[in-house]
């Protein structure tokens, strides 16, 4: 099942994402936004106050990402600040009960990086702006990772607002060919890491495509940012990847404090909260807003489990789906 879903079903639902016209309709259909409240807790800034305040409860940590990519303008990249800057100030009242508890998540594509007038210079302020606020409001920033042609500029983005802001993360994806290199490289400067299989389609001159060699890079990547100086975000819900951050932890000596699990709001959840029953730090990544069909399409693209939940949904129209349903 597994291959069928790597060589077929994923680029047959990478292909779907491309269409507008599917976009559009996916969009109106009350089925699809029933199945989206399982990855996705809302569109309003209310909406994801109420889920950061019940993981808080729940003895989780949080990453929040309000959705939006390939801003078009200036305008727009000035929207997506301010929303960052208002839940900022949202969060900056909560009282989380461990320290370091509040992130939020943001993607340079959303803060201008791809606009063709000075798009970098844009971003690397958008996000400058949002990372002292965010400082300001006691809680950390991580830049998320989008396709390999972002990478460059990304990264060095980062290194240039880390000068003066050491505790901006960044994501690092194992299956682009290069990120073992990346991950040395942010792992001797102390940077936070979050490391992930990797979510978007990339062309096999890029990237590893079979499965294998997908887990076998995670966990060299893995060991260089266990074995490293900064702190590594173990962003997998794979078992058997969340056992081996267990074990290079114990093999490199690390305390609980300095490093962590990360996982999907609506995936796993039993999972996220045994962790935390453990002792470990696990943070949730949330993430709201009305852009929500392509980090949707994404979560579907990753398992297959997440598909069949999806056609579980479009078979019974007459009862809703809830975020009970094991993942």
């Amino acid at each position: 099942m597994s291959k069928f879903f790597d060589t077929t079903m994923r680029p047959m639902i990478t292909a779907v994402a491309a269409s507008e016209r599917i976009k559009e309709t996916s969009q109106r259909l009350t089925v699809t936004r029933r199945v989206v409240e399982r990855f996705v807790p809302g569109e309003t800034e209310e909406d994801v106050l109420a889920a950061i305040r019940d993981s808080l409860g729940n003895g989780l940590s949080v990453t929040i990402d309000h959705l939006g990519e390939d801003t078009s303008d200036d305008a727009q990249a000035a929207r997506t600040v301010d929303a960052y800057l208002s839940l900022l100030e949202e969060m900056s009242r909560m009282s989380p009960p461990t320290p370091n508890a509040l992130e939020v998540s943001v993607k340079l594509t959303a803060l201008g990086q791809m606009l063709p007038r000075h798009g970098r210079k844009i971003a690397e302020e958008n996000v400058h702006t949002i990372c002292a606020a965010a400082e300001a409001a006691g809680v950390l920033v991580t830049v998320d990772a989008e396709d390999h042609a972002t990478v460059d500029g990304r990264l060095d983005i980062v290194r240039t607002v880390r000068r003066d802001l050491p505790s901006l993360g960044t994501v690092l994806q194992a299956y682009l060919r290069r990120t073992e290199d990346d991950c040395r490289e942010f792992a001797e400067s102390g940077a936070r890491i979050r490391l992930c299989k990797g979510a978007y389609a990339e062309p096999p001159t890029v990237a590893f495509a079979d499965r294998t060699q997908i887990d076998e890079a995670f966990l060299r990547c893995l060991r260089i940012l266990m074995k490293g100086n900064g702190h590594p975000m173990v962003a997998s819900h794979d078992p058997m990847m969340i056992g081996a951050a267990h074990e290079l932890a114990a093999e490199f000596g690390r305390a609980p404090d300095s490093w962590e699990h990360q996982m999907l709001y609506g995936i796993r959840t039993d999972e996220q909260l045994r962790l935390a029953g453990d002792g470990h730090r696990v943070r949730v990544y949330i993430p709201y807003g009305r852009e929500w069909y392509g980090y949707f399409v994404r979560r579907l693209a990753e398992r297959p489990a997440n598909v069949t939940f999806f056609l579980r949904a479009l078979a019974d129209r007459r009862h809703p789906v809830t975020a009970a349903e094991p993942a």
